[in-house]
């Protein structure tokens, strides 16, 4: 009663937004008459001293006089020559930019990089809505995809692993003493006996090895009645065992997130014996440290060779930490090449959430830990966290997917393009260049709620793999065209077996048929770049098909029937799109192989299981 909480500081709003506009910090502890800040003090005692901030001034507003000689009067209507010069300056506002930064024009050169940050950007977007509702709210958006490659999460025990909802067991409380020594904290204001505070630290850690917390209980006489009398001699009545039981979900929580590839590590204040026995009970393991391991002070044999870095990497859990402790582990981890995130509900926790890759605030957590955090949780567990890591996994593998085919279809166009172009001298027609873009573009869109499945382990950007993955389809595809190109223009192969007529001579015809294949193989790839096994055994979503299907019915009747002298295109007639159709199945199916064979080389795995 003695001392002064936080609480009973005045909050007064406009004394908060006075402090906000001049630069001070206005919190309850810099109210307190402490030695260690005379400066605030000081500064609160004479308010005359603060340094006034200059504002900007505004300039000086023009007179009724000056202001009347630039503007028409309002009794007289505006005439030409008043409305000249806004005209002018309409009129010259446009040519004052080059033609070449127009949006139409800007918008037609970069139609093929515009879907790929509109698919990746959907995808992140309506990502973050999903967690929304799982109880994750995302602050900044490349978190989501730091969530999916994360490998280690640093977690809270009290109120996170635990309930934080402490009960006292009635059947253990003792009373065993009143006397008179010192010991730490509580016991430091008592005159006890060598014996009675010997039996106290026994008492207490038996408790902490059956996962309960101690409290000390002791009395004070106070004849005088008044606060500021310094009373009697202490008493020390005797010790609480507190209990904090642990969630229902957490041992499940961490069992699938141990499956996921996370490696769950605790951070607790608590004592050493007690993290012992909640990571016992969760199936975390006991290979727990105290804080003063962190500082190369460790007594225990089998960690004294050990270095830091190394420790940190072994151990379950870390007991008796301080917030520079929570800080310098996930430190040493990022230095380790670990994505770390990093679970808090205190102010205490604040530098280590803003220093970890993740921050992860928890539910009911305060001001200062929610600000510091990248993913603030608005339920309670680590359960919403298992959730938010597969969600996350699912929207970076669209992310990849999409990368994929967006690196393949460039090279397969600019590669196959290129080749009909340097050995027949056939120009492929712009526009239907632009049709194709189009038709992708609304295919691709629905990549963003395309059905995944997320990546069993910790996933990030593996360029290598995406850029072979991607040369290597965008290689072939380009083939394909070009041996499709030569049989159709310069051998009577496709009008021999399967009885068609022949294109050769007739360019906008050839146009036709080039255009209906490179659009079907084109979207095509996506099925199987989605997935990381065989192309069938996953199942795309009801968007994507439907997007497929139709995209591709509007290419097939514009080649059967389209006759645009402008575009250059003729029709074919049904037997070519038929072939075509064949042509463009038989083709297709390597890919899945070619998939195989690049996985098996880079991972020596065939598919992710």
């Amino acid at each position: 009663a003695r001392t002064a909480s936080p609480s009973s500081a005045p909050t007064n709003s406009k004394r908060k937004r006075a402090g906000h506009r001049t630069g001070r910090t206005s919190s309850a502890s810099s109210r307190c008459s402490c030695s260690t800040q005379p400066s605030l003090t000081s500064r609160r005692a004479t308010p005359a001293a603060r340094p006034r901030r200059s504002w900007p001034t505004s300039p000086p507003r023009p007179s009724r006089r000056s202001r009347a000689s630039r503007c028409p009067s309002p009794r007289t209507p505006a005439t030409a020559s008043t409305r000249a010069p806004r005209a002018s300056r309409a009129r010259s506002r446009p040519s004052s930019s080059p033609p070449a930064c127009t949006p139409s024009s800007a918008r037609q050169r970069t139609s093929s990089t515009a879907p790929t940050r509109s698919a990746t950007s959907r995808s992140m977007a309506i990502g973050s809505h999903r967690l929304s509702k799982q109880g994750a709210i995302t602050k900044r958006m490349t978190a989501i995809e730091e969530m999916a490659g994360m490998d280690v999460l640093c977690s809270d025990k009290t109120g996170t692993l635990t309930l934080n909802k402490l009960s006292v067991d009635r059947n253990l409380i003792e009373v065993f003493a009143v006397g008179v020594a010192k010991d730490e904290q509580i016991l430091e204001l008592c005159n006890c006996r060598d014996d009675v505070k010997n039996k106290a630290h026994a008492i207490i850690d038996k408790y902490a090895e059956r996962g309960l917390r101690s409290l000390a209980v002791a009395r004070q006489e106070v004849p005088e009645k008044s606060k500021d009398s310094s009373g009697g001699a202490w008493e020390f009545v005797g010790l609480l065992p507190l209990l904090d039981p642990p969630r229902h979900d957490s041992a499940e929580t961490i069992k699938q997130a141990l499956n996921l590839g996370v490696n769950v590590k605790m951070i607790t204040g608590d004592q050493l014996a007690i993290a012992k026995e909640t990571g016992r009970r969760l199936g975390m393991g006991t290979n727990m440290y105290p804080s003063s391991a962190l500082l190369g002070q460790s007594v225990h044999e089998s960690i004294v060779s050990l270095p830091v870095d190394e420790l940190i990497e072994k151990a379950d859990g870390f007991a008796g930490v301080f917030p520079e402790h929570k800080y310098e582990i996930v430190k040493k981890l990022q230095q380790m090449k670990h994505i770390c995130g990093m679970t808090g509900d205190g102010v205490n926790d604040a530098p280590a959430l803003k220093k970890a890759d993740i921050g992860i605030a928890v539910a009911d957590a305060t001001d200062a830990a929610r600000s510091a955090s990248d993913i603030v949780l608005t339920e309670p567990g680590l359960s919403v966290i298992i959730s938010a890591v597969l969600t996350s996994r699912a929207i970076f593998q669209r992310m990849k997917n999409y990368t994929i085919y967006a690196v393949s279809i460039t090279i397969r166009i600019v590669l196959g393009f290129m080749l009909i172009a340097l050995i027949w001298k056939f120009d492929f027609s712009p526009f239907m260049i632009l049709v194709i873009a189009i038709l992708n573009d609304g295919t691709i869109m629905t990549i963003s709620k395309d059905r995944v499945k997320p990546s069993p382990h910790p996933d990030s950007w593996k360029l290598p793999e995406i850029f072979i993955t991607g040369i290597v389809y965008g290689a072939y595809l380009a083939v394909t065209t070009v041996v499709f190109f030569f049989a159709m223009t310069s051998t009577d192969f496709f009008s021999e077996k399967f009885h068609v007529r022949s294109l050769r001579g007739n360019k906008d015809a050839m146009m036709s048929a080039l255009y209906l294949q490179v659009s079907i193989i084109s979207q095509a790839l996506i099925f199987v770049t989605r997935s990381r096994r065989w192309c069938f055994q996953e199942r795309p979503g009801l968007w994507l098909c439907f997007a497929f299907v139709v995209a591709q019915i509007i290419a097939t009747v514009i080649a059967v029937y389209c006759n645009l002298p402008f575009a250059h295109i003729r029709g074919i007639g049904w037997g070519w799109a038929g072939v075509i159709w064949l042509y463009s199945i038989i083709t297709f199916i390597p890919l899945d192989l070619f998939k195989f064979a690049i996985g098996y080389a880079l991972s020596g795995k065939a598919w992710d299981t």
